[in-house]
């Protein structure tokens, strides 16, 4: 199973194994992860899962949807090139490494 690596807003690390077809959100919320909210429950309605995706794992995922990009205009931390929805981030095995960095605040 796919490992992902969650960098928390203080800059500790949390390593965990993941089932494929998990998103990197429900990965996080259900391991108590800080820097997550997911206030709409993975329904990419409300950006509060917002990530940075770190090197070099950004050009190994799909590009955002129509409505993830939307929804990534909403974010209340800066928003980068490498801001993603982390529910919209699906684990898969070619994945496995991924690492994804919180930021400061999420609402």
């Amino acid at each position: 199973m796919p490992q992902v690596t969650y960098i928390e807003p203080g800059g500790a690390t949390r390593t965990l194994t993941l089932a494929a077809g998990t998103s990197v959100m429900r990965g996080a919320v259900d391991a108590g992860v800080d820097g997550i909210e997911a206030q709409c429950g993975g329904n990419c309605a409300c950006a509060t899962c917002h990530c940075y995706v770190q090197d070099p794992w950004l050009d190994k995922l799909p590009p955002p949807s129509d409505d993830e990009t939307l929804m990534l205009t909403n974010v209340a931390a800066e928003r980068r090139p490498n801001s993603r929805l982390s529910c919209q981030l699906i684990v898969e095995p070619g994945l496995d490494g991924l690492s994804v960095r919180f930021p400061d605040r999420q609402s």
